[in-house]
């Protein structure tokens, strides 16, 4: 089984020091989706000319 590293830190401290960092990482991502506002929570007015899309 192959896994690609998504983060490597380089520590060789043990097993448990890898899974509290990620920990903090995890629950930090958890608060951005819980927390992040839609543009239309936060008041954005959506662009009606077409200039500026994308």
């Amino acid at each position: 089984m192959t896994v690609e590293l998504k983060l490597d830190l380089n520590m060789r401290l043990g097993e448990g020091t890898g899974a509290a960092l990620a920990m903090c990482i995890v629950e930090g991502a958890a608060r951005v989706i819980r927390e992040m506002l839609t543009f239309e929570d936060a008041g954005v007015a959506r662009n009606k000319s077409r200039e500026y899309a994308v």
